[in-house]
């Protein structure tokens, strides 16, 4: 049977001596551990805020280039670029020259030009144009030249054309007279449309038919159907006629110079009954069956008689 007293353990250094007072109150037995002092060069510096001794988070890396995979561009897609900035730079060019001759005042218009005027002069045109003197030439249009002609009656349409530095050539068609109406004294210039184009007190000085009592008289349907007809012959039938008219729109009438009736109908087939009249009088006259009357107002089957 073991002892029931407890060993008991001396401290190194305590004499045995003493061992009796050490057995009236018990000795404290005590372990540690020294833990050699950090070298301040291997230490991260402590963050301001962080207490004493605490252990530093690991901080995290923020992600940047070199977390990313770089592909290369593809070719087509590179030059496909380079065309867009070589395109754009062309017609970056194109609008800055554009601009600049559209507005330069190098090619302001200077010399105007006017071309095929009968009825009306050139200077005419060329005062009714004066204020286009000074104007760049890319910014005058035919609309704006026609628009300052209106006062010409004569002038049925323009063109215009620039030739750089200054000029400006004007193309004129004028309107064609197809008889000759008696106002008063006067006989007027007339065309297809009824517009007076010009007036004379000599009928003989112009080889153009009179057309009978006018628009006024004969009312302007009558009128309109003549003027139509006159309007379709060509110059040389034109001028061998003397008069024009017509007691209906169905029966239009000329009169030739030499005497001839010419019957016409109505002004349908127009450029069909021009041309066998044409025809007709292009035939030998023969004295022993002189022709007096060309009917024409059935083209396709025409008499003479």
């Amino acid at each position: 049977m073991g002892s029931p007293r407890r060993p008991t353990y001396a401290s190194p250094g305590r004499r045995p001596a003493d061992a009796g007072a050490a057995s009236a109150e018990p000795e404290t037995i005590s372990a540690s551990k020294s833990v050699p002092a950090p070298d301040p060069a291997t230490v991260p510096a402590r963050k301001k805020g962080t207490a004493p001794g605490s252990v530093p988070s690991r901080e995290k890396k923020p992600a940047g280039p070199d977390n990313v995979l770089v592909f290369p561009e593809p070719p087509a897609k590179r030059r496909r670029r380079h065309l867009l900035v070589a395109a754009g730079t062309v017609l970056g060019l194109v609008a800055a020259l554009l601009a600049a001759a559209i507005f330069s005042p190098v090619l302001a218009v200077g010399t105007i030009s006017v071309t095929g005027t009968k009825l009306v002069t050139s200077d005419q045109v060329q005062t009714a144009l004066e204020p286009l003197k000074g104007k760049p030439l890319p910014q005058i249009s035919d609309d704006e030249v026609s628009s300052m002609l209106k006062s010409l009656v004569q002038i049925k349409s323009v063109s215009s054309q620039a030739r750089p530095p200054s000029e400006l050539v004007v193309h004129v068609l004028e309107r064609t007279p197809v008889a000759l109406v008696k106002q008063g004294e006067q006989y007027q210039l007339v065309d297809v449309d009824g517009v007076v184009l010009a007036a004379t007190t000599d009928p003989a000085s112009v080889s153009l038919p009179v057309i009978d009592g006018g628009a006024g008289t004969i009312g302007k349907d009558l009128f309109q159907a003549t003027a139509e007809v006159l309007g379709a012959l060509p110059p040389d039938v034109l001028s061998k006629l003397s008069n024009a008219s017509a007691q209906s729109v169905d029966a239009v009438e000329l009169k030739l110079v030499d005497g001839q009736t010419i019957i016409w109908g109505n002004a349908g087939e127009k450029e069909l009954k021009a041309k066998v009249l044409a025809a007709l009088l292009k035939v030998p006259a023969d004295p022993k069956n002189p022709v007096r009357v060309y009917d024409v107002s059935a083209p396709r089957h025409p008499v003479t008689r």
